[in-house]
């Protein structure tokens, strides 16, 4: 099982921000987004965080896909 965070690129081209926004909105490393990037888990503080700034749940930033 691995972690997809297609939705949130979409949710930040709908809303029109970069990921540089989302890092800065949501107080995130770019360590964070760096492991975003390449489908890696993150902690449940990150994607709270996340979720917050972007005022959404968790299930509309990401999503466990089959390898």
């Amino acid at each position: 099982m691995s972690v997809s965070y297609d939705k949130l690129w979409k949710l930040l081209i709908d809303k029109k921000m970069s990921r540089t926004d989302l890092k800065e909105a949501a107080g995130i490393s770019f360590n964070v987004l760096a492991k975003m990037g390449k489908s890696e888990f993150i902690s449940m503080e990150s994607l709270y965080k996340i979720c917050l700034a972007l005022n959404c749940n968790i299930g509309d930033i990401m999503e466990f896909t089959e390898k």
